[in-house]
């Protein structure tokens, strides 16, 4: 029988993790660019979200980011095919590669569109014992085809922590978007574009903080607890 740590006896001392900055040390290769994956949430010729990702990519690039953009254009609509068609593959190993990323979505009836949902709908919490999405950071930019809105990102956040993403306090959100691009689809300078900017400056700086932390910072005592108690219950078993 464990010691009880008193005032917490709820608690089971030797699976509670002390955090200390020692611990915080990175861990793994830390000399490659930082991986980024952008998804964007539109299928039209002239796609404003696909224009401000684009420009999103040229400034990570120049960040020494290595930049990978994953085209939705044949992506199937989740659930509809088997999880070995070809985009879902592309997209899920994507996801694994990166270590950051963008998502960026027109906002339609006043959410994500159905394009940028069903990217996000197609990675899994978990794959094997792997969660191709937890511990990324992320970034979160918008559309609009009229005035400033905050829905889209406010959106893309919730599904970014629902997906245990590190989401930046950063975010972009263009107003008007038709105007804010020429005919060749390059972002105009203005205020607008100086915060994207910010936005992707802030990602490379949080994806190489977050760097070799990952597996320390999301592991959980609640998860600790409950395989612990599993490999209990596989030792009654051969009992």
């Amino acid at each position: 029988m464990n010691d009880t740590i008193p005032n917490l006896p709820n608690i089971r001392p030797e699976l509670l993790d002390m955090p200390t900055i020692d611990k915080l040390e990175p861990v793994g290769e830390m000399n490659h660019p930082p991986r980024i994956l952008l998804l964007y949430g539109s299928l039209r010729e002239r796609s404003f979200s696909r224009f401000l990702t684009f420009e999103a990519a040229r400034i990570l690039e120049h960040f020494g980011a290595e930049v990978k953009i994953f085209d939705p254009m044949t992506l199937p609509m989740v659930g509809s095919v088997p999880e070995t068609h070809p985009k879902v593959v592309e997209l899920r190993a994507l996801c694994l590669w990166s270590e950051g990323q963008v998502w960026c979505s027109p906002e339609r009836h006043g959410t994500v569109t159905g394009v940028m949902k069903n990217q996000i709908d197609w990675i899994p919490l978990e794959q094997g014992a792997v969660r191709p999405s937890q511990g990324r950071t992320l970034a979160v930019m918008q559309v609009c085809g009229g005035s400033q809105s905050f829905n889209v990102v406010n959106t893309l956040r919730l599904l970014g922590r629902w997906m245990r993403m590190i989401t930046i306090p950063n975010q972009s959100s263009v107003p008007m978007a038709y105007k804010e691009f020429d005919d060749e689809g390059r972002m105009r300078p203005s205020a607008y574009y100086d915060r994207v900017v910010d936005v992707m400056e802030e990602l490379v700086k949080f994806t190489l903080l977050i760097r070799g932390r990952s597996d320390y910072l999301t592991d959980r005592y609640s998860e600790r607890n409950e395989r612990a108690l599993k490999a209990i219950d596989r030792q009654i078993g051969k009992i």
